[in-house]
């Protein structure tokens, strides 16, 4: 909640600034009113919204790395048959037999990430199934979004509808859950400064891949942006582990691999040229 919250105020302020991203806001619900943008799809930031609070759940568990790994799986599976059957309102790609292996290579590369937690008493394989979970929200909130700025004509505006609507679900879960189990909301005061820098980078994360995916395609956009996931997710788990975290050369070689899945899938703009 703290993460979407943040970057709601993030975007409203660029909202705020920007005459041709409020211009680009109201196309949005042009398109709905007119019928030509289904409103449940609108709700693309509830799926971004449940990846992150699921992410908050796992990586305490797993590890950013293998958090990571596991969540691309989820997206690159999905990601299949969303660009399968153009979802993201771009054009229609088949299940090719290179794509399929890129998929398959990024499947196999989770499961040499974790082969030596296996055995571990602390090691969760509903956490990881959970993580693949996740990410397939991911590939259809993706697809969503690249539908949304074909209207919007600016991703800014995508990215404020994705935080007021994933900040809505959120507060309400959050909420929930205090009435439930009564914990105090007294650590949110407490936080330290940077917990609230995470929703800004959301926002502008958000707003990229919903202009790249239009032009890319959810699968080869999820290829691509694993290279920045994996070097960042290795480095946050080197220089501030939680707890329980291991970098193992199981972790390496399965981070490896996924690049490798990269290169399977073959289909980026320099290989068509």
């Amino acid at each position: 909640m703290v993460s979407f919250t943040s970057g709601l105020i993030f975007v409203t302020l660029i909202v705020i600034f920007r005459k041709k991203t409020r211009t680009g806001f109201g196309l949005i619900i042009a398109a709905v009113k007119s019928k030509k943008l289904p409103p449940w799809q609108l709700g693309a930031g509830v799926l971004g919204a449940s990846f992150v609070a699921m992410q908050t759940h796992v990586v305490p568990i797993a590890g950013v790395a293998l958090f990571t790994v596991a969540s691309l799986a989820g997206q690159t599976l999905i990601s299949l048959f969303v660009d399968k059957i153009g979802l993201s309102g771009g054009v229609k790609n088949a299940i090719s037999k290179r794509r399929v292996i890129a998929a398959f290579i990024t499947i196999i590369a989770v499961v040499v990430s974790a082969w030596d937690r296996f055995s571990m008493s602390s090691f969760s394989v509903a956490a990881i199934f959970l993580a693949v979970l996740a990410g397939t929200w991911v590939g259809v909130q993706r697809a969503l979004n690249a539908q949304i700025n074909v209207y919007s004509t600016q991703s800014f505006a995508t990215s404020q509808l994705n935080f007021i609507t994933g900040t809505t679900f959120l507060v309400f879960l959050f909420f929930i859950r205090y009435l439930t189990t009564g914990q105090p909301l007294s650590k949110l005061v407490s936080a330290p400064f940077w917990v609230y820098i995470g929703g800004s980078l959301g926002v502008i994360y958000i707003a990229f891949s919903a202009t790249a995916v239009q032009h890319m395609g959810v699968l080869e956009f999820t290829l691509f942006s694993v290279g920045g996931m994996l070097v960042g997710s290795l480095a946050l788990d080197l220089i501030a582990p939680t707890s329980g975290t291991d970098i193992s050369w199981y972790l390496i070689a399965g981070i490896l691999l996924t690049y490798l899945g990269v290169i399977a899938n073959g289909q980026s703009r320099f290989s068509r040229r």
